[in-house]
C-alpha cells in the first residue's frame, strides 16, 4: 500500500497476566494488576494529591480493593456495567480501580450530560450501579435523574464530597455506608475476580459524543490500554515521580487513559483539576511544582493570554501534549519560549482506538509538532483512502484508516454500526481526513463531516484555521462553512482577537489571499469574546455554526 504507515509489532508483548506483579518485570496485562504492580514498586509514593487528600500507591491498592468488595456485596457480577458520574477527583480514580478489580466494566459518564442523556445510557448499558457526586456546579447531581430511574439500576452510591441528606432520594447510598457493606466480603473473592481477567477482558464502555445520532458505546479491553499508554508515556517523557496535573476530564480517554492510567504506569503523582480556569491552573503549577500538563490548544492560549502570566513561576513545567488538530508553529514557539515548556508534542487518537494512535517526538521540529500529529505507535498501521477505499498518493488528503491491537472490540450491542466502522480487513474508518508524508507522519486536516464545498472545491476548516492563526490580530480562530447563493457554501472566520487589536473583513481577506487559494479565503468575519467549548475544551463546531448563521442572518 503506497501510503500506508506502519511500525512493526513487537515479537513479544510487554504485558503479562499473573495476579502477582513483578516490580522489575514486564507490565501486567490488566488494570487491577497494574495497581498491584505500582503499589509493589512505589508503595509509599503519593499516587494522587487532591486538595488535602494524599493517597499513596499502597493506599490506592487498599482503597480500590475495598470498593471492589463493596461492589461484590451489592451483587455486581463479572462483566456487569458500573457507571461513574463525577468530575475529576481522587474518589473517581479509586472507584474506577475498584470497579476494574471487581471484574466489572467501567462506564464513565460526562458531567456535561443532563438527566435524560444519562438515563438513556444507563438503560441501554443495563448498568446496575451508579456511583456519582452529590452537589456539583450548583446542583445535586442525583436529582437530575428525576423520579424515574432505569429498572436495571439497583443502587445509586453518592460520594461523600457533596453529599446532602436533605436532597438525597430514598435509597441513595452514602459512600461510607457503601464501603461498610464490603467489610463482610472475603478479600479472596476480589482476588478470584482479578485472576479471571485477561488482556482481552472488557475494561470499559465509553459512549461517544453522539454527533451523528445517538451515542454509541465503545467496548475496550485492559491489555491494549496498558500497552498503548506505556508507549505513549515513554515518547512524551512522562517520568517516575512526575507531578501530573490532569485537567482533561476523567470520563474522556485523554484524562483517563492518557491521564491517570499513564501516570500509574510510569509511577507519577496525579493532581486532579475539576474545571479549567487559567489563573487557578497557573497558581497550581507554581504551588505544586507541576512537571507534566497536557491539554488542548485552547488551554495553552488561555494561559498565554493571562495578563499576569509573568508573575507566576512555571519553571517546573517540563512537558505538554496537545490534541491532534493542527496548530500554528508560532503557538508551539510561544509555549516553549513564554511558558518555558521544553517538551511540546502532539498526538492523535479517538475513543474507538483507545485514545491514541500516533504521537510526535519531543525532539521533532516546531514545524513537525505544529503541522502533524506524529508517527504511528508500535503495532499500528495507518492508511489514507479516497471515497472508493483506494489509497491516495502520499501528500494527498484521504480518510484516515487505522488497524492494530488497540482498535476497539466493537460498539456495544450494535453490530450494524460496528461493521460500518471496522471493515472486513480490520481497518477502523475514523471519519477524519488526513495526509501522510514520506516519513509516515500523519497530518489531520479535518473531519469529513466538517468539510464544506466552495464552488466545487473541497475546503477543510482546520487547514484554513492553521493559516489564519498566523495573523497578528488573531488569538484564536474557528472556521465554519455557511450557505452562499453564488458559491453554494463559503467560509466564515469566527475569531477571538488579541488584546488591543482590531480586524476587518477586507483586511483579513487581503492578508489571506496572499497565503492561500482564493476559494479558501473566508467570505465572512465574525468576532467573539469566547467560543462554545465541550468538556475537553474543544470548540463545539455545530453550536458555533448555529451562532454564526444567526448573526449573519440578522446582519
Amino acid at each position: 500500500m503506497q501510503n500506508s504507515a506502519t511500525l512493526d509489532t513487537p515479537k513479544t508483548s510487554v504485558l503479562h497476566d499473573p495476579l502477582v506483579p513483578r516490580a522489575n518485570g514486564p507490565l501486567p496485562g490488566t488494570l487491577p494488576a497494574l495497581i498491584r504492580y505500582a503499589a509493589a514498586r512505589s508503595g509509599s509514593q503519593p499516587a494522587i494529591v487532591d486538595e488535602d487528600a494524599v493517597v499513596s500507591y499502597a493506599d490506592l491498592l487498599m482503597q480500590s480493593q475495598s470498593v471492589a468488595r463493596s461492589l461484590i456485596g451489592l451483587g455486581v457480577r463479572a462483566g456487569d456495567r458500573v457507571a461513574l458520574w463525577a468530575p475529576n477527583m481522587y474518589e473517581w480514580i479509586i472507584a474506577a480501580c475498584g470497579i476494574h478489580a471487581s471484574g466489572a466494566v467501567l462506564l464513565p459518564l460526562s458531567t456535561r450530560m443532563k438527566g435524560p442523556e444519562v438515563i438513556d445510557i444507563l438503560q441501554r448499558s443495563r448498568a446496575g450501579v451508579l456511583i456519582t457526586i452529590g452537589n456539583f456546579l450548583g446542583q445535586y447531581t442525583p436529582s437530575l435523574l428525576g423520579r424515574e430511574t432505569p429498572v436495571t439500576l439497583r443502587h445509586t452510591v453518592v460520594l461523600s464530597r457533596g453529599w446532602s441528606r436533605e436532597q438525597a432520594k430514598p435509597g441513595d447510598l452514602h459512600w461510607d455506608d457503601f464501603l461498610a457493606r464490603g467489610e463482610a466480603i472475603d478479600p479472596g473473592r476480589v482476588h478470584e475476580r482479578e485472576a479471571e481477567l485477561g488482556q482481552h477482558s472488557a475494561a470499559d464502555l465509553m459512549f461517544t459524543s453522539g454527533t451523528t445520532g445517538r451515542p454509541k458505546g465503545v467496548m475496550y479491553a485492559h491489555g491494549p490500554t496498558i500497552r498503548a499508554f506505556d508507549d505513549w508515556s515513554k515518547v512524551v517523557d512522562l517520568r517516575q515521580g512526575d507531578r501530573y496535573l490532569i485537567i482533561n476530564p476523567f470520563f474522556h480517554t485523554f484524562g483517563y487513559k492518557a491521564g491517570w492510567v499513564a501516570a500509574f504506569i510510569r509511577g507519577a503523582t496525579v493532581y486532579p483539576e475539576q474545571t479549567f480556569d487559567a489563573q487557578s491552573v497557573l497558581e497550581r503549577i507554581q504551588k505544586d511544582r507541576i512537571n507534566f500538563l497536557p491539554g488542548t490548544t485552547t488551554l495553552c492560549l488561555s494561559m498565554l493570554a493571562h495578563p499576569r502570566l509573568a508573575d507566576y513561576d512555571l519553571s517546573s513545567w517540563r512537558s505538554t501534549v496537545t490534541g491532534g488538530s493542527m496548530v500554528p508553529p508560532a503557538l508551539i514557539t510561544r509555549i516553549r519560549e513564554e511558558l518555558k515548556v521544553a517538551n511540546v508534542t502532539t498526538a492523535y487518537g479517538l475513543t474507538e482506538c483507545g485514545g491514541c494512535a500516533t504521537v510526535c517526538e519531543p525532539t521533532d521540529s516546531v514545524e513537525t509538532v505544529a503541522r502533524t500529529c506524529g508517527h504511528a505507535l508500535p503495532g499500528t498501521e495507518i492508511r489514507c483512502v479516497d471515497l472508493q477505499g483506494m489509497d491516495v498518493p502520499l501528500g494527498q488528503p484521504g480518510e484516515v484508516l487505522l488497524r492494530g491491537y488497540h482498535v476497539m472490540s466493537g460498539y456495544f450491542e450494535d453490530e450494524v454500526a460496528t461493521r460500518a466502522a471496522i471493515d472486513t480487513g480490520g481497518w477502523l474508518h475514523t471519519g477524519d481526513v488526513g495526509v501522510l508524508d514520506e516519513r509516515g507522519y500523519l497530518r489531520i486536516t479535518d473531519r469529513i463531516k466538517d468539510m464544506y464545498i466552495v464552488g466545487g472545491f473541497n475546503c477543510y476548516p482546520a487547514e484554513v484555521e492553521r493559516m489564519l492563526s498566523d495573523h497578528p490580530a488573531i488569538a484564536q480562530v474557528a472556521v465554519v462553512g455557511v450557505p452562499d447563493e453564488r458559491m453554494g457554501e463559503a467560509g466564515c472566520a469566527c475569531v477571538i482577537l488579541r488584546h488591543g487589536f482590531s480586524l476587518g473583513l477586507d483586511e483579513l481577506a487581503q492578508w489571506a489571499r496572499e497565503r492561500m487559494s482564493n476559494y479558501k479565503v473566508p467570505r465572512h468575519l465574525l468576532t467573539f469574546d469566547s467560543f462554545p467549548l465541550n468538556s475537553s475544551n474543544k470548540v463545539i463546531k455545530r453550536e458555533l455554526l448555529l451562532l454564526a448563521q444567526a448573526r449573519l442572518a440578522s446582519a
